[in-house]
C-alpha cells in the first residue's frame, strides 16, 4: 500500500499530472472516472491567490468526489508561498504540491517553477516554509535539474525529505529539455533506489500506453506513475493500465457511443463550472482529442469550435455518434 502521509493510494497508485488549461475539474471528473487515484489542481500563482485574483481563486474549486486531490501552487517568493498554502489550506484540500517543473519562460523568469532549480538552497528554505506554514502533508513535483550540467535531484530529494515533504513526483528531463527529447528514468529509479529515501517517489515523462507503464514499473521501481499528456484526450488511459498492470489484460478504448458520452458529459461538466460562453469556448482544444482517429472526421470538428451554440454542439456530436457508429478505430 502506498501512502502519502496517511492518505492511502492503493499498491500502485497513477497520478494525473497537473496541467495548465487542462487538468481542471470537468477534465478531473472524467480521469477520476475512468481510474485516475490521486488527481492535481492546474498550478496556481501564489501571487494571484493572496492577491484574490479571480482565476487564481476560481482554481481551488474541489469537489468531494475528487478525493484524495491536492492543489499545486507556485512562485519564488517565500512570503507569497507561505501565505498561498494557508488560503489552499481552507479549501480543504488532501495534500498541497509545490511545482517545481513548469519550463515556461513567464514562470521561471520569476524563478519559479522549474526556474528555482537554479537556487537549490532557495528551493529548500521555500519548501521547509511551506511545510512549517500548514497542517496539511506536503508535496513536491519537480525535474532531473535545470541542464545536462546540474542533474542533481538525488541530492535534492534527500534534502527535501529531510525538511518534510510527504512525497516526491520526478519528471525525467531537465528544464533545458522543455519536453523535447526523451525522458531519462534512471535518475528517478536513482532516487527511488537511494536507501536513505522513505517517501514515496512517482515518475512522470512518456508514459503513453499500458505496456510502457507496466515496463517502467518493472525496471525502474517507482511507487507510482505520474500521466499527464497521454490522458488528453484518452482518459481511460488509467483504467487500461490498471487492467495490464494487475491483470495482464489489454482493454480497448471505448467504442464511439462511450466516447461520445465522455465527450459530452466533459462538455456539461465545463458549462456547469465555467458558464456558458466560457465552458463551450475551452472546450473546443479537447475535441480533436478525443475524435483523432476517426476518418474524415474534420468537417465535424471544424463545425463544433466553430458553434457557440451548445443545442448545437450536441446535435453534431450526435451526428458524429450516427455516422462512425460501429467503426473500430
Amino acid at each position: 500500500m502506498v501512502k502519502i502521509a496517511n492518505i492511502e493510494l492503493g499498491e500502485f497508485p497513477l497520478l494525473l499530472a497537473p496541467m495548465e488549461d487542462v487538468s481542471d475539474p470537468p477534465f478531473r471528473y472524467v480521469c477520476k472516472k475512468y481510474g485516475a487515484d490521486l488527481m492535481y489542481t492546474e498550478f496556481i500563482s501564489s501571487e494571484g491567490l493572496i492577491r484574490h485574483a479571480h482565476k487564481s481563486m476560481q482554481k481551488l474549486d474541489i469537489y468531494d468526489y475528487e478525493q484524495p486531490i491536492g492543489i499545486q501552487i507556485f512562485g519564488g517568493e517565500e512570503d507569497a508561498m507561505v501565505q498561498s498554502a494557508q488560503i489552499v489550506e481552507q479549501a480543504k484540500p488532501n495534500l498541497i504540491d509545490i511545482n517545481y517543473g513548469c519550463p515556461v519562460n513567464k514562470v521561471v523568469c520569476k524563478m519559479a517553477g522549474a526556474g528555482i532549480l537554479q537556487d537549490i538552497p532557495k528551493m529548500v528554505r521555500l519548501t521547509e516554509q511551506v511545510v512549517k506554514a500548514t497542517n496539511l502533508p506536503v508535496t513536491v513535483k519537480t525535474r532531473l535539474g535545470w541542464d545536462e550540467d546540474t542533474k542533481n535531484i538525488v541530492e535534492v530529494a534527500e534534502r527535501l525529505q529531510d525538511i518534510g515533504i510527504k512525497a516526491l513526483s520526478i519528471h525525467g528531463r531537465t528544464r533545458k529539455q522543455m519536453y523535447k527529447g526523451e525522458a531519462d528514468w534512471t535518475l528517478i529509479a536513482a532516487v527511488k533506489n537511494n536507501p536513505r529515501m522513505q517517501i514515496p517517489i512517482f515518475g512522470n515523462g512518456d508514459i503513453d500506453s499500458p505496456q510502457k507503464a507496466l515496463a517502467y514499473k518493472n525496471k525502474y521501481g517507482v511507487d507510482g506513475i505520474m500521466i499527464g499528456r497521454a490522458a488528453i484526450g484518452s482518459p481511460w488511459i488509467f483504467n487500461q493500465v490498471k487492467a495490464f498492470i494487475f491483470n495482464g489484460e489489454i482493454i480497448a478504448d471505448p467504442p464511439i457511443e462511450e466516447k461520445i458520452e465522455i465527450v459530452k458529459t466533459h462538455l456539461q461538466k465545463s458549462i456547469e463550472w465555467k458558464g456558458e460562453t466560457l465552458g463551450v469556448l475551452e472546450m473546443r482544444p479537447h475535441y480533436s482529442n478525443y475524435l483523432k482517429g476517426l476518418p474524415n472526421i474534420k468537417p465535424y470538428r471544424t463545425r463544433l469550435v466553430m458553434t457557440n451554440d451548445i443545442d448545437e454542439i450536441f446535435s453534431i456530436l450526435d451526428e458524429v455518434l450516427d455516422e462512425y457508429a460501429g467503426i473500430e478505430i
